[in-house]
């Protein structure tokens, strides 16, 4: 995660590893013919958990990344990072 501590890649490593369980509890519903509305249920709280962790990878990058270029004068970089990754959240 760039330059992140060691306690924030933890927190991610950690909520990633849920959502891989989370994953594999999905294929085996899949598998076991598990009912519709329990599997989109599964599967909402899976994109929610991405987005949480997606959230706290971008929280870091604006702390850090994004702080440190305003800061050594390439802000037209960091603008550029945030508006990318505003418009991929926005699709």
């Amino acid at each position: 995660m760039g330059h992140a501590d060691s306690a924030a890649t933890g927190k991610v490593v950690r909520r990633l590893k849920i959502l891989e369980g989370q994953i594999r509890g999905l294929q085996d519903m899949i598998e076991k013919d598990t009912y519709c509305v329990d599997v989109i249920t599964q599967t909402s709280a899976v994109k929610q958990g991405l987005s949480n962790v997606e959230n706290m990878i971008l929280e870091n990058h604006l702390s850090t990344c994004v702080v440190e270029q305003i800061r050594s004068g390439d802000s037209k970089k960091a603008i550029g990072e945030v508006l990318k990754v505003y418009t991929l959240k926005r699709k």
